[in-house]
C-alpha cells in the first residue's frame, strides 16, 4: 500500500513537472517571438517554438539528476507529443494575444 501511494506521488510529481516546464517554455517562447519576429509571418517565430521545445528536455535531464524523480528514460512518443503541444498551444495563444493587442516589450 505505501508502495502504491509513493508511485502515485512519484508519477504526479512527473506530470506537474513536465506540464509546468511545457508551459513556462511555450509562454517564454512567445515572449521572445514578440520580442524578435517582425510579425506573424516571420519564420523567426516558429524557429525560437522550436529551439524552447528542444532546450526542454536537457533541462528534464537535469531536473532528474538534481533529484526530481522525472524518469526521462521512460519517456516515450506520448510523452514527447504531450510536451511538444502543450509549448505550441501556449506559444500559439501567447504569441497571438500580443500580435493581436500590439503589446511589445
Amino acid at each position: 500500500m505505501a508502495t502504491d501511494t509513493a508511485e502515485r506521488r512519484t508519477a504526479h510529481v512527473r506530470g506537474i513537472t513536465v506540464t509546468a516546464i511545457a508551459c513556462l517554455a511555450g509562454v517564454v517562447a512567445a515572449l521572445v517571438s514578440s520580442a524578435v519576429a517582425d510579425g506573424a509571418g516571420d519564420t523567426l517565430g516558429v524557429y525560437i517554438l522550436a529551439s524552447a521545445v528542444v532546450v526542454q528536455f536537457p533541462v528534464h535531464q537535469l531536473l532528474e539528476k538534481a533529484g526530481i524523480e522525472l524518469d526521462t528514460d521512460d519517456f516515450g512518443a506520448k510523452d514527447y507529443l504531450y510536451v511538444v503541444f502543450m509549448t505550441f498551444s501556449l506559444w500559439f495563444v501567447c504569441w497571438g494575444i500580443l500580435l493581436t493587442t500590439g503589446a511589445g516589450l
